[in-house]
């Protein structure tokens, strides 16, 4: 790893869940939550500044969404330490990924965009 990737080492990992309660199929509404845990293993602090989100649902409609923060914040994620939070997305199909990054910036000033990697929304059933 170099000097350059070990300042930033930032690790984003990914639960999901559908939400059978919320949604509702026979009006192609299918609700899913993830929740995310933010890991920084460098020796910097980082502030989440920005998210960007590619979603794709079963039908190959993309969406993309941008905005400040995640959930309202704007969290200082410290070295050693973890940021989690859980939001939702609702699809018109029972299947879709999501993909994307978050704009950090360290105390130092350095500017990172963390890559979120692709995960998949699954709702039960649909394989075998």
């Amino acid at each position: 790893m170099s000097e350059e990737e070990s300042q930033f080492d930032i690790e984003i990992e990914v639960l999901t869940n559908y939400r059978a309660n919320e949604s509702s199929p026979a009006e192609n509404r299918y609700v899913f939550t993830y929740q995310i845990s933010i890991h920084n293993h460098s020796l910097n602090s980082f502030k989440l500044l920005s998210r960007h989100w590619v979603i794709t649902d079963g039908n190959q409609q993309v969406l993309e969404v941008s905005g400040e923060g995640v959930v309202g914040e704007q969290p200082l994620i410290e070295p050693g330490s973890s940021y989690e939070y859980t939001s939702g997305v609702v699809l018109e199909t029972p299947l879709g990924t999501m993909e994307g990054s978050y704009e950090m910036v360290s105390g130092e000033g350095a500017i990172y965009q963390a890559q979120i990697p692709v995960f998949s929304l699954l709702a039960p059933g649909l394989i075998h």
